[in-house]
């Protein structure tokens, strides 16, 4: 039975499995409490054209807006941005946006072949490998897209990112001064269909470590620090594979850890909906939403996107701080606290508190996801190297060697 989703139901299931004597007191999630049913109470939920009156349909539970046709005033702007904010937390958790370079199907050819260009530049350079949530090597992709582009075609870049959908859409759920980042990917005839998942950060993690995170950020801090995006860069029939999507499902708190299980699997591959695309259509959404790249089940048509991960201004540091440089500095103190007895906490304290504990930003043609989701970080080198002794020289080799691979070139 499928619940209405109007807004006096837009309540957000916990892990208690329905049963409120069974929610969790402490400030940490468990792969252990994931519990289907509590899930199903959060999915299966009817997504209403009434709560969201801008929007022209709803498809397959799915939000579908028309492009703005002219200038939107002002206050027009921030109706459209609050209602697709409203859709991304308590709606679907997904817009599609029909005609969002329809006046720009122009700049869209021009990006393509800039991009088809790349991908042969780097494929005679013995590039290419890696995919996220795929097979190495099933798909061409390009990583870091965004620069890319810009340096082998700064007046088509300039044209495509003037486009005023995608500036409207990371306003709406990241505010100002955004950080845009694209990977191209073209999927091939017979392409399979990626595994179901979420996304950066929390995405990105294995279930060990997502359990480090306080529910909070689970439910609050991770989905609000990234919107995921996708211009179609040639129409997109549902037998070419566009992405799949369990509306709602970014509701679920325990998403995070769940979206491995075999349970959680099954119930996507039976409830998930596709949308069609055409040509320079985009979609947008939140990247706690379940989903997966479709297979592309045609025998002639290569299925190209442009994907967008836009990130919050926030989620950086206040002070630029060297900390290769602290880590060096540091490292012949760490030894002498391991050599006199110091314990596996205090070391880990203190290397928290100086080296880069996260992987990224990184570079992903030299930094590739084969075998995991996240790279070796500058805090993990420093463990290591306490752990086995190092000396200071190895240390500062393999901390430059790390760097490199962060540079975009």
């Amino acid at each position: 039975q499928v619940k209405p989703s109007c807004r006096a139901q837009h309540s957000i299931p916990h892990m208690d499995c329905l049963n409120p004597q069974k929610r969790r007191r402490t400030g940490w999630l468990k792969e252990s409490d994931c519990c289907l049913q509590a899930f199903k109470s959060a999915v299966e939920q009817q997504t209403c054209l009434s709560d969201f009156p801008l929007a022209a349909e709803v498809t397959s539970g799915i939000l579908v807006y028309n492009a703005p046709s002219r200038q939107l005033a002002p206050n027009e702007t921030d109706a459209l941005a609050e209602e697709w904010a409203r859709a991304f937390s308590e709606g679907p958790g997904v817009i599609c946006i029909r005609g969002a370079f329809a006046s720009q199907l122009q700049d869209v050819d021009s990006v393509t072949a800039a991009f088809y260009s790349i991908i042969e530049q780097e494929k005679e350079a013995g590039g290419g490998g890696g995919d996220h949530f795929a097979k190495p090597g099933a798909n061409s992709r390009i990583w870091n897209a965004l620069e890319k582009l810009a340096v082998h075609s700064p007046e088509s870049f300039v044209n495509y990112y003037s486009n005023p959908v995608i500036a409207l859409a990371a306003r709406a759920w990241l505010g100002p001064n955004y950080q845009v980042t694209s990977q191209a990917n073209v999927v091939r005839p017979g392409g399979e269909a990626q595994a179901m998942h979420r996304d950066y950060h929390l995405g990105f993690t294995t279930n060990s470590v997502a359990e480090q995170y306080p529910a909070h950020v689970h439910a609050h801090v991770s989905p609000l620090l990234t919107l995921q995006g996708a211009v179609a860069h040639c129409d997109m029939p549902v037998e070419t594979g566009p992405t799949i999507y369990l509306p709602h499902s970014q509701k679920y708190e325990l998403g995070y850890l769940a979206w491995r299980r075999q349970e959680f699997k099954e119930y996507f591959g039976k409830h998930s909906v596709q949308v069609p695309l055409a040509k320079g259509d985009a979609v947008f959404f939140n990247p706690a939403l379940f989903h997966a790249a479709g297979s592309n089940i045609t025998t002639d048509c290569q299925r190209m996107a442009n994907l967008l991960q836009i990130s919050s201004a926030m989620g950086r540091a206040m002070e630029s701080v060297d900390r290769a440089r602290v880590s060096l500095a540091i490292f012949p103190a760490l030894l002498a606290l391991a050599r006199c007895g110091g314990t596996e906490e205090a070391l880990a304290n203190a290397i928290a508190a100086s080296a880069e504990g996260y992987a990224f930003p990184t570079n992903l043609d030299f930094d590739k996801p084969i075998g995991g989701l996240a790279p070796e970080s500058q805090a993990d080198k420093l463990k290591r190297a306490v752990a086995e002794g190092w000396d200071v020289d190895r240390l500062g080799l393999a901390l430059r060697e790390w760097e490199s691979r962060h540079c975009s070139r």
